[in-house]
């Protein structure tokens, strides 16, 4: 990690991932992480767009190498709890469910006018996953990452009264039970990156459910996180 993160550094137009086996990969590399990865830009201003791609979600393999530690990443980030983050944070946090929101976050780690690292927890399951499958329109001209993720499968949205904030894979098997129950005044919003939080994005979701009158996170992630 610590070549990556020079290499980064010295040539930041190159898309440079290291990429874990397993979540708990990290651990041996925590030095690497306090020292540089989430300091540098304030210490020596040293800009870096290294990702750091976790597997996490307890796929297999034991809790240790399925977890890649979103809570301890969310510890080391400049993320506000007392006013809306900015861009100048100092590091992105994300979660992509789809196909095309992973490649439009790649994408924007070279498009951006400045370097972030970026922490990307990636499930394997969703590596073989059926459902997680994304149009190609949605990589097509004027497209971006999409931090918040409209329920796609509502009809009517003021026939909603619950909605379910999710992080990350659990999405689908929400989305499955869902439909199974035939509920159609749930809607289910994915949080697709926690870092910068994205305040904004989900007062617009909100707004878009008047007469939704009960809000729950799901426990389930939570847990896994």
């Amino acid at each position: 990690m610590g070549f990556d993160y020079g290499f980064s550094l010295d040539h930041p137009n190159n898309l440079v991932i290291w990429e874990a086996q397993f979540g708990d990969f990290f651990n041996g590399a925590q030095i690497i992480i306090d020292t540089y990865i989430t300091s540098s830009e304030e210490k020596w201003m040293y800009q870096s767009s290294l990702v750091l791609l976790l597997p996490h979600g307890f796929d297999g393999a034991g809790p240790e190498h399925s977890s890649s530690r979103i809570e301890r990443f969310l510890q080391m980030s400049s993320s506000r709890e007392d006013s809306i983050d900015s861009d100048n944070i100092n590091c992105f946090i994300s979660h992509p469910t789809t196909p095309a929101n992973y490649f439009h976050l790649l994408r924007r780690q070279m498009c951006m006018p400045f370097r972030k690292p970026l922490i990307i927890a990636s499930p394997k399951l969703l590596l073989r996953l059926p459902e997680c499958t994304s149009n190609l329109n949605e990589m097509n001209t004027n497209t971006s990452f999409q931090s918040v993720l409209d329920d796609p499968k509502i009809k009517s949205k003021k026939n909603v009264k619950r909605l379910i904030f999710v992080f990350g894979k659990h999405y689908y098997a929400l989305e499955a039970e869902k439909s199974k129950l035939k509920l159609e005044n749930v809607a289910i919003i994915r949080i697709e990156e926690l870092v910068p939080f994205p305040a904004n994005e989900i007062k617009k979701v909100l707004e878009e459910y008047p007469n939704a009158k009960e809000f729950v996170w799901s426990q389930e992630e939570h847990r896994n996180m």
